[in-house]
């Protein structure tokens, strides 16, 4: 039981991490190098983010199938 509610903590840290970066990519206008962010960039960059977040949460899928065992 004690395993479930890491798991719980660990994933409200991966969204609210998510969220962070989703709004930190909406809302700059310049980027590191000095581009300017248009429309098309921030949804690049945002479809990115949420590719790699997609993989963490297969992961944490397949450590809950285990951890339900």
């Amino acid at each position: 039981m004690r395993k479930i509610k890491i798991w719980w903590l660990i994933n409200v840290f991966w969204i609210l991490l998510y969220i962070v970066t989703t709004l930190f990519l909406c809302f700059r206008q310049v980027d590191a190098t000095g581009a300017i962010q248009n429309y098309s960039t921030k949804l690049i960059n945002i479809a990115i983010i949420s590719i790699v977040f997609l993989i963490i949460a297969i992961c944490q899928l397949v450590i809950f199938h285990f951890i339900k065992k």
